[in-house]
């Protein structure tokens, strides 16, 4: 089996036992999000800028591995086309329940993101990627489709796990890994991820995750870090999160 159907697996069954990340947004979030009243994350604690965006109205918006229905409603709500792609058969459910309970459209698309995107040469106008590119081992495939599908003047908003958590053990209070965290080329690692159903998750430098975005011809426009405080190094105020707003040329 492919690691990328392991991880498929792996969050639908995550989101069946309560996954935050897979639990939709509510009918009367969805209407405050029609007054203009919302707020979408890239990572897991800050809002992202509502600059970072400009007007969605009437805009083609691909979430890239943004299933669960959280962010794309909120994006039809402000007029914008929206699509999603998912390789989690559940994230997806949860964004067609959303559009039909809420009475917007949404194109969804079952696809692995290692794969090239099924979508033609600047299809769309902004691209908004959260934390996720840390269950695939080859990141810049994934910056090099982004560049390809976003029109001139499209923005990449993405979320990104700066690395340091696959170095500690899970209450973060010892350091036991020595990174890259890359269970593909580690038969031992690899196993004790199945064992743990932690699916298969690899951390990436800031050369790929910012670098890789440069040399696939996008420009960096903005970045922050976040601090996830629910975690030891988050309480002392460790930034373990990146997010970036690029631009394609």
């Amino acid at each position: 089996m492919n690691y990328t159907d392991i991880n498929a697996r792996a969050i639908d069954s995550w989101v069946k036992e309560g996954w935050e990340w897979g639990q939709p947004i509510s009918h009367e979030t969805y209407e405050k999000a029609l007054r203009g009243e919302w707020d979408v994350l890239l990572t897991p604690t800050k809002p992202v800028p509502h600059a970072w965006f400009g007007d969605l109205k009437g805009k083609r918006v691909l979430g890239l591995a943004s299933g669960g229905g959280q962010q794309m409603p909120v994006f039809a709500a402000l007029g914008a086309a929206c699509t999603v792609l998912d390789y989690s058969e559940e994230q997806l459910k949860s964004e067609n329940l959303v559009a039909a309970r809420e009475g917007y459209e949404i194109e969804i698309v079952r696809a692995d993101m290692t794969k090239p995107l099924p979508f033609a040469d600047e299809s769309f106008d902004l691209i908004f990627h959260p934390v996720s590119n840390c269950y695939i081992k080859d990141v810049q495939h994934v910056w090099n489709e982004c560049a390809r599908i976003l029109k001139k003047g499209g923005r990449l908003l993405s979320g990104l796990d700066n690395g340091l958590n696959y170095a500690f053990n899970d209450e973060q209070t010892e350091l036991i890994q020595v990174l890259p965290f890359d269970p593909l080329s580690d038969e031992k690692l690899m196993q004790q991820c199945i064992e743990n159903d932690d699916g298969v998750q690899f951390s990436h430098t800031i050369e790929e995750q910012i670098g890789g975005q440069i040399r696939a011809g996008l420009t960096l426009r903005d970045v922050y870090g976040d601090i996830w405080q629910i975690a030891r190094l988050g309480q002392f105020n460790v930034p373990t999160f990146w997010a970036t707003l690029s631009i394609k040329e």
